[in-house]
């Protein structure tokens, strides 16, 4: 083969191995976002992709939620994520299979943390969409879950939605048979809540 053939062949190559940039938003989340026990077109994630097309908001959103993860998993697949889609806004929707499972609070909020800054470098805005979990964990521990997201919501560079089922959680008929899973019913309460801030980052964009 000639050279420039030579030339040509490692160019496509490396065009080929290249990550598609989205440059839209990327969720990062546990199964609030991964629209457990639905079809996935009836989560939250999905309605809003449909409220951005209503706009005409041309955005690309990726949905890189995973049922059960906590935010150690979250923090472990978010660098390949950054670097695949190159998002402009990354929201961050765990901590609370961390809460679930009675992990120290303040090693979620080190996660959590460390997700923030690790997407702020790549010039991404975060959107950090908080938790809580049920008061039989203990007045204690229940409140140390809490100020996590408080302290992190204080950072110039994170947006906070205290708590993302607010209106939701609690409520049989919006809820599945597990008591920790909005049904289809209640997933337009949460992109109600997740919505403000979205609006506000949307509103920036030149």
């Amino acid at each position: 083969m000639k050279p420039w053939k030579n030339c040509l062949a490692a160019i496509l190559l490396s065009l080929v191995t290249l990550p598609a940039s989205a440059q839209g938003i990327l969720i990062v989340g546990d199964s609030i976002s991964a629209a457990f026990g639905l079809e996935l077109e009836r989560g939250w994630v999905s309605l809003l992709e449909a409220r951005l097309r209503e706009e005409s908001v041309d955005v690309p959103v990726v949905n890189a939620s995973v049922s059960g993860d906590t935010t150690a998993g979250g923090l472990a697949r978010l660098p390949r994520l950054l670097q695949q889609h190159e998002p402009e806004l990354v929201i961050i929707e765990l901590g609370g299979n961390d809460g679930l499972r009675g992990l120290a609070p303040d090693k979620m909020q080190q996660n959590l943390s460390a997700m923030i800054e690790a997407s702020a470098q790549t010039g991404a805005d975060v959107i950090l969409l908080g938790m809580r979990i049920p008061p039989n964990y203990g007045v204690r521990y229940t409140e140390a879950f809490e100020q996590v997201y408080r302290t992190l919501g204080a950072e110039p560079q994170v947006a906070l939605v205290p708590f993302v089922l607010e209106g939701v959680a609690g409520i049989p008929e919006l809820m599945q048979g597990d008591g920790v899973h909005p049904n289809a019913q209640g997933q337009p309460g949460i992109l109600k809540n997740a919505w403000p801030p979205i609006s506000d980052w949307l509103v920036k964009q030149p």
